[in-house]
Parts: C-alpha cells; sequence; structure tokens
C-alpha cells in the first residue's frame, strides 16, 4: 500500500511541475497568459491531492489543517487561472499582478508541502 501512495504522491507533484513549468515559460517568454498546460497542471495535482488526503494504507494521523490550507490555496489558483483564461477569449488581458500570483501560490503550496510538519 506504501507502493502505491508513493505513486500518488509522485502523480501529484508531476501536477505541479506541470503547473509551475508551464508558468514559468510563461515568464521565460515574457507573455501574461493562462495555457491549457497550467490547467492540467492544476487538475492533476489537485486530483492527487485528494486522493492523498484520504486516509488510506498509512499508520499516522493526516494534518487536515495542513490539507485544508493546501486546498484553498489550490482553489484560489483555479479562480485565478479561471479568470485569466475567461479574459483571454474576451480578448482582454489577464492582469499582470494576477499572473504572478499564480506562480507564487504554486510554489508556496508546494512550499507548505514541504516546510510544514
Amino acid at each position: 500500500m506504501e507502493i502505491l501512495r508513493s505513486i500518488v504522491v509522485l502523480v501529484h507533484l508531476s501536477g505541479f511541475a506541470v503547473l509551475f513549468g508551464a508558468w514559468a515559460v510563461e515568464v521565460y517568454n515574457r507573455r501574461v497568459q493562462v495555457t491549457p498546460l497550467m490547467n492540467i497542471g492544476l487538475a492533476i495535482a489537485g486530483v492527487a491531492g485528494l486522493v492523498l488526503a484520504a486516509p488510506w494504507g498509512i499508520s499516522y494521523e493526516l494534518d487536515y489543517v495542513k490539507i485544508g490550507v493546501k486546498l484553498i490555496v489550490l482553489l484560489i489558483i483555479g479562480a485565478i487561472l479561471g479568470m485569466g483564461l475567461s479574459r483571454q477569449r474576451k480578448g482582454a488581458a489577464m492582469p499582470p499582478a494576477a499572473f504572478w500570483l499564480v506562480g507564487i501560490l504554486a510554489l508556496l503550496n508546494a512550499g507548505i508541502a514541504l516546510i510544514w510538519r
């Protein structure tokens, strides 16, 4: 069961890598826009994170406050990406502050996972 949980952790980290990597590519190319790859990474990280939040096959207590904080940050990222995608479809530009907030919050979510014990 621990091997399966480790595989889900790997998928979760891959989702973060896709989200943050797609954001970093846009930063490098000096474009302030949401890409479908960001949404895919967010979905992968979110679904895998919810699977990890289930108390299966572990011998320790889960930190539900930490899980809740990470979920809230994930929902905020999703809302910002949705707002940006909606504005792009209407022909308007995404606000640069919102674009930068996506990367900062994605990195914050990874930091919470690693630092909060």
